[in-house]
């Protein structure tokens, strides 16, 4: 029996990530034994704020670990949270396979009397670890406070029931692939909160060379999610923008017709520049690209910028 190692973060969504990747792989490939490794990374071991550790340059702080164990073997596929992973990768590595999206919106959990957004009192504190979510929250609702929340899901619900925020937002994929869907209050739709480009997808990453552990992968592969996330990844990457700046995006493709949506915000929600295109499926990479230079256009540039400052 062949054996094939898998890597990820040791956080409960990780491992649910990847347990359940791990369940699907085996369905199609019964007679692998698959094995999890935990790896610890920059981002688990650090407690500053992840604005300030991308500010100093920090770039995959959440995955160059576990890059770095398949470069050197020690697993054959690496799990990933997309949104993690920045748009540049490593020659010899490749993202071999990424299964069917999840909800990919942002979703409110709050005290009681606090339970939806527009509904709020004013001064209300909200909780996110998130630059996008804290400049599109401020540009929805000047008036809230918003406040840096840090930790893992079980983490950020623990200091919601506490006296120093009113309510917090998530990504809705976490709290469904952890089982705590009855934890959320309302789902953000796109039009208030635009999610982050690849969020609610994961990545199966290999080594380039490793046609065994591509071929094992690429069995769960979602061809619809995949040319969704090019376009939203492509745009993130014609920005010059990383997966810490306040830019959203989100691909649908609706009666055979891809439509793709960007925002940049200003890190104050003073500003957010909104853009839409839309083309066959087929055209992913080109569509992103394209609404990433009308962007720049429009003044997105100077926003990326300051937000790197």
């Amino acid at each position: 029996m062949r054996t094939v190692t898998v890597g990820t973060r040791g956080s409960t969504l990780a491992l649910a990530q990847t347990h359940w990747v791990v369940a699907r792989l085996k369905e199609e490939w019964p007679e692998t034994d698959f094995r999890i490794q935990t790896i610890s990374t920059k981002g688990d071991q650090q407690r500053g704020s992840l604005a300030s550790m991308a500010a100093r340059g920090d770039k995959g702080f959440w995955v160059k670990e576990i890059e770095d164990a398949l470069l050197q073997k020690r697993i054959d596929i690496a799990v990933h949270s997309l949104k993690d992973l920045p748009t540049e990768q490593p020659a010899e590595l490749e993202v071999a396979s990424i299964p069917k999206r999840v909800d990919a919106r942002d979703v409110l959990i709050g005290k009681e009397g606090m339970k939806q957004l527009a509904a709020l009192p004013q001064g209300a504190r909200v909780g996110t670890s998130s630059v996008r979510r804290k400049a599109f929250l401020k540009a929805y609702r000047p008036d809230l406070v918003v406040r840096d929340l840090r930790g893992n899901i079980d983490t950020r619900l623990a200091a919601l029931a506490g006296d120093e925020y009113d309510a917090i937002i998530l990504a809705a994929a976490g709290l469904i692939r952890t089982e705590m869907r009855h934890r959320i209050d309302e789902f953000l739709e796109p039009d208030i909160m635009l999610p982050a480009p690849g969020q609610g997808a994961l990545a199966l990453e290999t080594r380039a060379d490793d046609d065994l552990s591509i071929e094992v992968a690429y069995a769960i592969h979602d061809h619809s999610t995949d040319d969704r996330i090019t376009a939203e990844r492509e745009f993130l990457g014609g920005l010059g923008a990383g997966c810490m700046a306040p830019v959203g995006a989100y691909a649908s493709i609706k009666g055979g017709v891809m439509i793709l949506e960007g925002w940049v915000g200003a890190l104050d929600g003073a500003q957010v520049i909104r853009g839409t295109t839309q083309g066959d499926p087929s055209e992913c990479a080109e569509l992103g690209a394209e609404l990433a230079t009308d962007m720049l256009g429009q003044g997105a540039r100077e926003l990326v910028e300051a937000a790197h400052v």
